[in-house]
């Protein structure tokens, strides 16, 4: 079963939330903190106006992110991106395709 656009992006930024918060928090469980912008992401993603043709989020030309939210995330990807390489090497392609 293919999943759609919307939800492997889900999927992938809850990916990266969890292992920045593992390996670079160096905490066992995600913060509730993370846990909220997890779900602020989710809803967003579910919210956005272009649907199954977005862009990823860096190059959208609707910044939907609280100011707040859109750095906390921003650093995270930052952090967790280059390292999906290794964890997640197929998600990664995946993103940075943006398919």
């Amino acid at each position: 079963m293919q999943k759609n656009k919307i939800e492997r992006e889900k999927k992938t930024v809850r990916m990266m939330i969890e292992h920045y918060s593992r390996r670079k928090l160096k905490q066992e469980n995600v913060p509730e903190e993370y846990l909220r912008l997890a779900e602020y992401a989710c809803r967003r993603l579910d919210r956005c106006r272009f649907g199954e043709q977005k862009t990823s989020c860096k190059t959208c030309p609707v910044h939907c992110y609280a100011p707040h939210e859109r750095d906390m995330i921003r650093q995270i990807m930052r952090w967790a991106g280059p390292r999906m390489l290794l964890f997640a090497p197929i998600a990664a392609i995946r993103h940075m395709l943006g398919r």
